[in-house]
């Protein structure tokens, strides 16, 4: 009866919740850029590509710890350069 009560609580829940799928680019995403690898090349992997359609990236890229991690600026000319 427990779950019940949940959704009936956070009937849009679901709208906020991140994928796993998500999380586990981002995870990827953090670990290769601490290798060394630039961002654009680390997106252009299969492992990203395979996962995650371009929207999703982009969401993924807003994280705070994404942030964090590559750095505001390496995102915003990996933007740039993606919508010339």
């Amino acid at each position: 009866m427990g779950k019940v009560t949940d959704i009936v609580r956070t009937p849009f829940s679901f709208l906020f919740a991140k994928s796993r799928k998500e999380e586990l680019v981002a995870e990827h995403v953090i670990r290769e850029h601490h290798r060394g690898r630039s961002l654009s090349d680390i997106l252009h992997d299969a492992y990203v590509t395979n996962r995650l359609p371009p929207d999703k990236i982009d969401r993924v890229l807003e994280r705070p710890d994404v942030l964090h991690a590559v750095g505001e600026d390496m995102i915003a000319e990996h933007r740039t350069t993606n919508s010339a």
